[in-house]
């Protein structure tokens, strides 16, 4: 054999080493606990990193080490893209203290804050500062966030859903009929920044604190997201969000509440998320004290049972859809395997 042609081909069987490990492997999504704020991490089978956002500022940076700890143990050594879904002190605080810590790439967000007065200024400014050391990225619905193997579609930012459903979706959505809204919404929630991600035939959901209407406007008269196996509980599981109206018509095989001991988990939204059709389980970042005994899951599926610890949720999904979660502070791991199509 020529020896061009041997060198071709020791070169693409040394190419196509990596490409197939990466095939694979598996996508993580880390659901850190920050105390009833958000801060989700998910590293790609590419390696590539998304957070979505950083959690509370101060107590000793408290936030901003338990994402730089799981970020180590997940291999990450840099945030390749952080979004910011609002600019409330529990998701955006945290930043400039874990920017501190380590790089951050590309800051995405909606765009100026909706907030006056001198304490949303002046974080929002803390901010601005940090993020102009990176990148900017300020997105709108539609918009997607280039990370290999992923497909991270923005749902809803700036007040405005998503004009085109998402791929697959697009029925209507006969809960509509029974949907009654609440006041509108002024703050930056209604702003979040919303998104979904899809993996292979693997689909997760995550809408920030986006609030009631809004949520309505991104499903009705037709659901413009579809089906997901994972639902992260909008607003922490407070029942100005979490309308059943998109939690139902999502139909999560699993659902996942970030809410601290005494914030979110209410329990008219916990009702809500445990009587959506087709869910399997529901999994909490906390007990919430306000739920007790019939408003709580069982506690195998609590990563945090009171504030002295700070135990996380895992979900390791692969291309074919079955994923596994498991739980930090026990160990507990439960897979769900691959749903046939059209089996949903």
């Amino acid at each position: 054999m020529h020896r061009t042609m041997i060198a071709m081909l020791v070169a693409a069987t040394v190419m196509s080493v990596p490409i197939a490990s990466q095939a694979q492997k598996p996508l993580d999504i880390h659901f850190i606990d920050v105390e009833g704020g958000q801060a989700t991490l998910i590293v790609s089978p590419s390696g590539e990193s998304l957070l979505v956002d950083a959690g509370w500022p101060g107590f000793d940076g408290r936030d901003a080490e338990r994402i730089a700890a799981t970020a180590r143990q997940a291999g990450v050594s840099r945030i390749d893209y952080l979004i910011v879904t609002h600019y409330h002190t529990d998701h955006v605080g945290g930043v400039p203290q874990l920017a501190a810590k380590m790089p951050i790439r590309t800051f995405v967000d909606h765009g100026p804050t909706v907030e006056q007065g001198d304490a949303p200024a002046k974080l929002f400014s803390a901010y601005t500062e940090t993020r102009a050391k990176g990148q900017h990225l300020q997105v709108k619905p539609g918009d997607k966030i280039p990370i290999a193997g992923l497909e991270v579609q923005v749902v809803a930012a700036g007040g405005e859903p998503i004009a085109q459903p998402a791929a697959g979706a697009g029925t209507s959505n006969p809960l509509c009929d029974q949907f009654k809204p609440k006041d509108a919404d002024p703050t930056e929630n209604a702003r979040s920044v919303g998104t979904l991600l899809t993996f292979g035939r693997f689909r997760m959901i995550d809408l920030g604190d986006l609030t009631w209407n809004k949520e309505h406007d991104l499903v009705c008269p037709n659901n413009r997201l579809g089906t997901v196996d994972v639902y992260l509980t909008t607003h922490h599981g407070l029942d100005q969000s979490g309308a059943p109206v998109i939690v139902h018509a999502l139909r999560p095989r699993v659902a996942v509440m970030n809410n601290g001991a005494k914030k979110g988990g209410s329990p008219a939204a916990w009702q809500v998320v445990r009587s959506s059709p087709g869910l399997e389980d529901l999994w909490q970042v906390h007990y919430a004290v306000d739920g007790g005994r019939d408003h709580n899951v069982p506690e195998s599926f609590i990563a945090n049972m009171d504030e002295t610890t700070s135990y996380g949720i895992k979900v390791s999904a692969n291309r074919d859809g079955s994923f596994t979660v498991t739980n930090g502070r026990n160990g507990q791991s439960k897979t769900y395997p691959a749903k046939r199509t059209g089996s949903r």
